[in-house]
């Protein structure tokens, strides 16, 4: 049996993502900040001081690198940009460290990374693996992320770099307030609404990281997107039809969405459209290739 370590174990992907690995007979160890709330057994590490407790890595085959402060938690100051960029670039080197100085049995390295890393393109084009990084301050956090990724490849460990889309999950996410305030008959597109949103199913997302983990042939970055990125008028618009309620507000213009949430409206206001060709084509099946089907099951409305 091989025992996995998960690093951000107890968020809404790891949560998710360890029950799936425990289903499939997986051993799960997660690597926190406080054992509060832990469904398995769970080590600590402190990453401002660089410390890990050295017994996380006993026995383990693989770790999942998914910790990293949430990028929608709160206005970007200058302070919390820091906390976004060292969380996640920080926390990738003190694996790195770790993994350099010490004994173990780890193969494989699994490291979320996310289509941000494209930068903001209000076209038509399908961004691939292939693509250059953006320039915008997500693009530069995911580039330095996943440099710090891939240098773990030096030490004969096999290097996997999800590029995440938006996760449609019941428990939190971009989707939780989205549908809220269709609900209530207060949805409507954000901006010009023509923005790409790039989404996956919680599930679908998961099992990509597990057919990652099975299959030694992938390597390097791959796009976690379903295979129909829609515009965030069209997502919202679905949203409505899933739920049977009204859309009737005229788009929430550019100008408010910046002046309440700063710099960080990007994250609503900007998108991408990216494809998940590279993953289709390494043979991994979606069970939720189609919004309506995916946003049926995460909302669970019946149909």
């Amino acid at each position: 049996m091989s025992r996995i370590l998960i690093t951000g174990g107890s968020g809404m992907i790891g949560s998710r993502l360890t029950s799936l690995l425990l289903a499939r007979g997986y051993e799960v160890v997660h690597l926190e900040r406080s054992v509060k709330g832990s469904a398995v057994k769970t080590f600590l590490w402190d990453i401002a001081r660089g410390q890990v407790d050295n017994k996380a890595f006993e026995g383990v085959h693989a770790v999942i690198h998914l910790a990293g402060a949430n990028i929608g938690g709160g206005r970007w100051t200058a302070k919390r940009k820091k906390e976004i960029l060292d969380s996640r670039v920080e926390s990738t080197r003190l694996l790195h460290r770790e993994l350099g100085h010490n004994r173990h049995e780890v193969k494989t390295f699994l490291c979320a990374s996310a289509v941000g890393y494209y930068g903001s393109d209000d076209g038509d084009a399908l961004k691939g693996e292939g693509d250059q990084p953006g320039s915008d301050f997500l693009a530069k956090v995911t580039k330095d992320w996943e440099a710090a990724a891939s240098d773990i490849a030096a030490l004969d460990i096999r290097v996997v770099r999800m590029r995440t889309g938006v996760v449609l999950s019941p428990k939190g996410g971009a989707l939780e307030p989205m549908a809220k305030q269709v609900r209530l008959g207060l949805g409507a597109p954000l901006g010009t609404g023509r923005q790409y949103m790039s989404w996956v199913h919680l599930d679908d997302h998961c099992e990509a990281y597990i057919y990652a983990l099975e299959h030694d042939a992938i390597h390097g970055p791959y796009n976690s997107v379903a295979p129909q990125p829609v515009t965030n008028q069209a997502f919202t618009r679905e949203i409505a039809h899933v739920l049977k309620k009204p859309l009737f507000l005229p788009h929430i213009p550019r100008f408010i969405i910046r002046m309440v949430l700063g710099e960080m409206s990007v994250l609503v206001l900007d998108g991408c459209r990216v494809s998940s060709e590279k993953l289709v084509a390494a043979g991994f099946t979606f069970r939720h290739p189609k919004l309506e089907d995916a946003l049926q099951d995460v909302l669970k409305v019946r149909r």
